[in-house]
């Protein structure tokens, strides 16, 4: 498998040491900047000894190297300010993702694409309608980071391991997200058994604010540890055919009622993309809130074709 990472920032060259460490495929990490994606993938390759695997990742400022990649994953773009919502990229974002996308769509027709870059949903949308690609074979990795932080925070309050938790987060990436309280078990039992619904209205708003409490904290940059094991999680479901169900920015046409946009859902995936989207049993607020955050993302996408 040839897996090509667009933009050599922080959350995409994590992504690619943890998929070439993995061993999932031969990596490409291209970035325009001169000389930056080389020198990660350079010191990379140094650590091979030292990690005792024997992985290849080679690094480029010349896009055209991603040409009949299997797996193009896309972080290119600018990262968020404090203070700044994931909306006000959008702008400076979409020409970044234009000029990508294109040549995507040029030199890697049959590749499956993860959008990485933010407004996430928006991006995603907007690189569906610039590539034309197979819904199935272009998707935004999304509510998959937003749930880990769901699940993460919990665990924190319960004292208990995060894998003895279940936990479900849809809709936008970002502050438009919509976790589901109602679907958490801990070691399968639900979460009101755990605690108080007061205390999980504020698991879900420290959620919601996760992504602006770490660009807050950092004072520059944004969030990339999490980002980059949550691409790393999708790519490995791909390349190994798991079949599993992850949470993801996929296009409904229909399903939830939503018709011709992108929004967070669960998806089962494999070696050919979302082989099916997964409908949950939501209530009639919670479909309404879903479309309403569709409906934005459709609209903000239309405005950067005018």
């Amino acid at each position: 498998m040839k897996i090509s990472i667009i933009g050599a920032g922080n959350v995409g060259s994590l992504a690619a040491m943890r998929i070439a460490a993995d061993g999932l495929g031969d990596v490409l990490l291209m970035d325009v900047v001169k000389g930056l994606a080389l020198g990660k993938a350079l010191d990379l390759e140094d650590a091979r000894p030292l990690l005792k695997s024997n992985y290849s990742i080679k690094g480029s400022d010349d896009i055209i190297q991603i040409k009949d990649s299997d797996i193009v994953v896309v972080t290119a773009g600018l990262a968020r300010k404090p203070g700044m919502t994931r909306e006000e990229l959008l702008v400076k974002n979409a020409r970044i993702l234009k000029d990508v996308c294109l040549k995507i769509k040029e030199l890697a027709k049959a590749a499956i694409v993860i959008i990485v870059t933010n407004p996430l949903d928006i991006m995603t949308f907007y690189a569906l309608k610039l590539t034309d690609f197979k819904p199935s074979k272009l998707f935004g990795m999304g509510i998959s980071l937003d749930t880990a932080r769901f699940i993460n925070l919990i665990s924190q309050e319960l004292h208990l391991p995060a894998a003895d938790i279940e936990a479900q987060v849809v809709g936008a990436h970002g502050e438009g997200m919509l976790a589901l309280p109602g679907l958490a078990k801990v070691k399968g039992v639900s979460l009101d058994k755990f605690i108080s619904e007061d205390k999980i209205e504020s698991l879900i708003s420290r959620t919601v604010n996760r992504g602006a409490q770490i660009v807050a904290s950092l004072g520059t940059g944004s969030a990339f540890f999490a980002p980059s094991a949550a691409i790393a999680s999708i790519v490995k479901t791909i390349v190994k055919d798991e079949k599993r169900t992850i949470g993801l920015c996929s296009y409904l046409n229909g399903q939830y009622g939503i018709k011709d946009s992108c929004i967070g859902v669960p998806c089962r995936i494999g070696k050919n993309g979302i082989e099916q989207i997964m409908e949950l049993d939501l209530s009639a607020g919670q479909l309404a809130q879903l479309a309403k955050s569709a409906a934005a993302v459709a609209q903000a996408t239309a405005k950067l074709f005018v």
